[in-house]
């Protein structure tokens, strides 16, 4: 099992590893530094989701990165102009250099001691023969050693998509599909399609395959929020028209961030205003008599679960055009033909889509133990969002529910750089976030769909206030993140112990 050293070990190369291994190079460039990436490409998300119409939910100037424009006409971008911009910046910056495809981090271990990290992973592109001399895949333990480790895995599983039981499943005799794992032989031209769901995905999905499909049917057992956005934005053609663009981009981009948190902010606080304007935009984008209450108003208020954005109102237009149709109702049983629903009513279909949402993985299945202590990860409160208590030099990327993954990312990864600058002014090799005093803990994501209710409890927890609050408000947590104390009440600065003897020292 071989072994090798770097300062900085990353976890996954889709947009928040990219994102962390160029910041490194801007900020820390005397630090030597790793990426592991369990796939074989670059891109993460959007590498892997591959279904027609796939795109941001996220305006492209907030979903970007802090220190690269995006110069692309449309803010509300496909798949793959998003994976092409990541995959350009990674080469900009020579990330790809330092990425080791097929290697899946499966444990790490800390030692005080030392004062580092070991990493195992399962390296999956080697193969061995068989008496039959075929070639079969195998999997190769590596060992590296780091003294951080940085963790921009996600939190859902890559390989496996969540799909509820569905009865009757057995005696469907078309096509069933889970947008996760989209069939690159499937072809939905003059077929009738069902996609059960109604989230963003659904949204997607629906308007992309009407344009070419026969019909498709949204099922939805209830509906969500949807906001029609401009897929341009009006400001930033201006601008740039006028501007260079590392001068238009952080205007459109902070502009977006104020009117995103307005949005967030209002919906908290006025609930019952946001609903009627989210219904009243509705009602004027679909066609007049249409049941808006029953398929497009939640029971939920505005961000109990996260708005689905449609970009140029297209599910409204493909409604309003006879092209796709919504249908608010559970399914009974699958039959040959399609679906019967609780109501009675029949649904046919050559193809069924179960966009019903993703499994949570926290740090990718990647299991931690501090100095022969396994972590469970339920019982540890996240600090700043991105560390947590008892687990020295380690660190995560979780983005914002409510705005764009990438704002958090940045934040982090910035954030990182300034411990490791501070570590090494400072003398000192070890930090350690302490748990918040007193016993309040709550869930460390807040929204309330389905996927993260079903996986929340695995993940840590977060406190009562700051540092261990999420307060989901990019604002504060750039007055936080970039501005504020490295050195407050919630973290540990040490240094590495020695003959068996501790020499820490808080710094608080």
């Amino acid at each position: 099992m071989p072994s090798d050293h770097v300062d900085v070990l990353i976890v996954g190369a889709g947009l928040s590893g990219v994102g962390a291994a160029c910041h490194l190079r801007r900020d820390c460039p005397d630090k030597t530094y790793a990426v592991l990436e369990a796939r074989d490409a670059v891109g993460g998300t959007w590498d892997l989701f591959r279904y027609p119409g796939v795109r941001s939910d996220s305006d492209m100037f907030t979903l970007g990165y802090s220190f690269r424009p995006w110069t692309d006409a449309r803010s509300i971008a496909d798949g793959a102009s998003i994976l092409e911009y990541v995959r350009e910046t990674a080469r900009e910056y020579d990330v790809q250099r330092h990425i080791r495809f097929s290697h899946r981090v499966t444990r790490a271990e800390w030692d005080s001691a030392a004062a580092r990290w070991t990493v195992y992973a399962e390296r999956t592109d080697t193969a061995e023969r068989t008496d039959t001399a075929e070639r079969t895949d195998t999997a190769e333990t590596v060992v590296l050693t780091c003294s951080f480790l940085f963790a921009c895995t996600g939190y859902y599983r890559y390989d496996e998509g969540y799909t509820p039981a569905l009865p009757g499943v057995d005696a469907y005799a078309g096509r069933l599909v889970h947008p996760q794992h989209w069939p690159d032989d499937l072809d939905h031209a003059g077929k009738r399609v069902v996609v059960i769901g109604s989230g963003a995905t659904a949204v997607t999905l629906v308007p992309a395959l009407a344009r070419r499909a026969a019909h498709v049917t949204m099922l939805q057992r209830s509906p969500s929020y949807l906001i029609a956005l401009a897929a341009r934005d009006r400001l930033a053609d201006s601008l740039r028209r006028r501007l260079p663009a590392g001068v238009a981009y952080p205007v459109v981009r902070w502009k977006n961030v104020l009117l995103s948190t307005a949005t967030f902010q209002l919906s908290r606080r006025a609930p019952g205003l946001v609903r009627r304007l989210l219904r009243r935009a509705a009602t004027r984008l679909l066609p007049v008599g249409y049941d808006v209450d029953r398929h497009f108003s939640p029971r939920y208020d505005p961000w109990d679960q996260r708005l689905c954005v449609v970009p140029d109102g297209d599910l409204f237009t493909a409604v309003s055009q006879g092209r796709a149709s919504v249908v608010t109702d559970t399914i009974d049983t699958f039959t040959a033909d399609g679906l019967r629903l609780a109501s009675g009513d029949e649904v046919r279909a050559d193809i069924v889509v179960t966009a019903t949402g993703l499994n949570l993985l926290a740090l990718g299945g990647l299991t931690l133990r501090v100095d022969g202590v396994d972590v469970d990860l339920a019982d540890t409160v996240a600090y700043k969002g991105m560390m947590l208590s008892g687990v020295p030099n380690f660190a995560l990327t979780i983005g914002y529910t409510n705005a764009s993954w990438t704002l958090k990312a940045d934040l982090v990864a910035g954030y990182v750089c300034r411990l490791l600058r501070h570590l090494d002014r400072t003398g000192q090799h070890v930090v350690t976030p302490l748990p918040p005093p007193g016993d309040e803990r709550v869930p460390l994501i807040d929204l309330r769909s389905s996927y993260v209710l079903r996986g929340v409890a695995a993940l840590p927890r977060q406190g009562a206030r700051t540092p261990w609050r999420l307060h989901q408000n990019y604002v504060r947590d750039v007055l936080l993140m970039r501005h504020g104390r490295l050195t407050d009440e919630g973290v540990r600065f040490s240094r590495r112990a020695r003959q068996g003897r501790s020499t820490d020292r808080a710094e608080v």
